[in-house]
């Protein structure tokens, strides 16, 4: 079974409608999504709907989801202390988003465990430990198998870092994190997601790079006033790595 795993759309339908168009010209059967499906992005109204529609997606909730959904004035104040534009941008996705679509973010499961053709597989934004936790390219062998100690899964997926990465431990566990549709934080500004070929209990993985409307998605995104926003509109056009 071909199934298609992304993460991090953060209201970029541009990207998502690009995306979905390789995902369909692949013939995927199944779409797992790790979450972060609406913050500081261009349309994350639309996304969501997008996204909720869909009756082949399992979907998890990302640590912007649950910041959208459980929004507190100290979750303000602690994403402003790191990060003052992404600060503004919650406070006007709070907002812009209508409460139907909170609910949505909110209802969505921290983590997944399911079985494809003898695969066990889990999902999770972050790590298996924490939804705000990094698996980044370089780090050592030993830090990533003290993340997923306590994990039992064939093939781990994760998102979060919007930088695509794979390990395989000592155990044999895989764990790949799939990128980012709608922020990437590299030097490569096209969409990332990730095709899993499974099959008599193996897969293969590759890491797709689709390129999609980005000054349209930019001008959108300008377009939501808030201070920062232009700042984050450019990085739809020109991503650098780990910005914000």
């Amino acid at each position: 079974m071909k199934i298609a795993v992304l993460s991090d759309i953060h209201g970029n339908f541009q990207a998502l409608e690009s995306v979905m168009k390789d995902i369909e010209q692949n013939n995927c059967e199944k779409v797992l999504c790790l979450g972060d499906l609406a913050m500081a992005g261009p349309q994350p109204r639309a996304v969501i709907d997008y996204v909720r529609k869909q009756n082949n997606w399992i979907v998890i909730q990302g640590n912007t989801d649950k910041m959208i959904a459980e929004y507190t004035k100290e979750t303000l104040e602690n994403v402003r202390a790191n990060a003052p534009v992404m600060a503004n941008a919650l406070l006007d996705d709070i907002l812009y988003i209508e409460e139907d679509k909170k609910e949505y973010l909110k209802n969505l499961p921290a983590q997944k465990e399911l079985e494809i053709e003898g695969v066990k597989i889990l999902m999770v934004h972050g790590s298996p430990r924490r939804n705000n936790e990094d698996i980044l390219p370089g780090m050592s062998l030993k830090t990533v198998e003290e993340i997923v100690q306590d994990t039992d899964a064939d093939l781990i997926f994760c998102g979060h870092t919007h930088v695509p990465c794979g390990y395989q431990t000592n155990k044999k566990q895989t764990i790949v994190n799939v990128g980012s549709i709608g922020r990437p934080m590299t030097k490569e500004p096209e969409a990332c997601y990730v095709i899993a070929n499974i099959q008599d209990g193996g897969f293969s993985i590759e890491h797709r790079f689709i390129d999609y409307d980005r000054f349209t998605a930019s001008e959108i995104m300008k377009a939501r006033g808030f201070d920062g926003a232009e700042k984050l509109a450019q990085m739809i056009l020109e991503p650098s790595e780990r910005h914000f």
